[in-house]
């Protein structure tokens, strides 16, 4: 006999009692694509979501598409699938064995602290349960949107106020209040968007390299497009992209067809 989805949330209730961090649902891909943080001391490692997440301790759904057993039986993986991304559960010397009653095809619900070696983020599973109503997974699934939704408001919200208040600290009693959520949730979304600033900067300007060699190769009628390319080295939708803003901007322009000339 099958189980409801609010026979399952008790019964996770009932196990999460037993673990100091609180549990996040989250699609795989939202760990994957994440960055991991590492923590030093008592403070737990994390992964930051693209929306600010902060997930040390994960709860996931997923079917399981890959095992893996070491020959001398002290590693053992699963890998699960949630059509958003895959991602390795491994277990390590005694507690290696809880994933051998797993066979691919089978439904799982894991609950696990998330870790990094090697640029790979996995979960080492603390629960780790076969699900037989598929049920389970769609109830999964709405919390996981749910809780999305929630996070995507206060995002754009600290997004806006951002440019607004100066003062981080104002911010944070700012949403806090206005959002009623914790801030330190304030703080792992301004530690996304603080992330997002450099990659910004770090754009580069090819316009001083095109000028250049318009002035080393037009002899008065102008050079064209495929030239200056070749000469650049750029890659075909970076040397477009630069070409426009310099027609756009009046600096140059097209004296004819597929050919660019400086603006004298």
């Amino acid at each position: 006999m099958s189980q409801n989805p609010t026979s399952y949330k008790k019964l996770e209730m009932l196990e999460m009692t037993t673990l100091r961090q609180s549990m996040v649902r989250a699609r795989i891909i939202d760990l994957v694509e994440g960055r991991f943080v590492r923590r030093e001391g008592l403070e737990p490692s994390y992964v930051l979501t693209k929306l600010g997440q902060r997930i040390s301790r994960v709860g996931l759904v997923g079917t399981v598409i890959d095992k893996f057993n070491s020959d001398d039986g002290n590693y053992s993986t699963i890998t699960i699938d949630d059509d958003s991304a895959s991602i390795r559960i491994k277990a390590f010397g005694e507690d290696s064995k809880v994933l051998d009653k797993f066979k691919l095809g089978d439904m799982v619900f894991v609950v696990g602290k998330v870790r990094e070696y090697a640029q790979e983020i996995y979960v080492i599973p603390e629960i780790i349960k076969k699900l037989s109503d598929p049920n389970y997974e769609l109830f999964h699934k709405l919390e996981v949107l749910k809780q999305i939704l929630i996070q995507k408001k206060i995002f754009k919200e600290i997004e806006r106020e951002r440019k607004n208040l100066e003062n981080l600290e104002d911010l944070k009693t700012l949403i806090s209040r206005r959002l009623e959520v914790e801030p330190e949730r304030v703080e792992a979304i301004l530690e996304t968007l603080e992330e997002e600033e450099p990659r910004v900067e770090e754009k580069k300007d090819f316009k001083p390299l095109i000028l250049k060699i318009l002035e080393e190769e037009d002899k008065g009628e102008g050079v064209e497009f495929k030239k200056i390319m070749e000469k650049s080295g750029l890659d075909e939708s970076i040397f477009e992209e630069t070409l426009n803003e310099l027609l756009s901007s009046g600096i140059c322009y097209e004296p004819r067809p597929g050919v660019l000339k400086k603006v004298e």
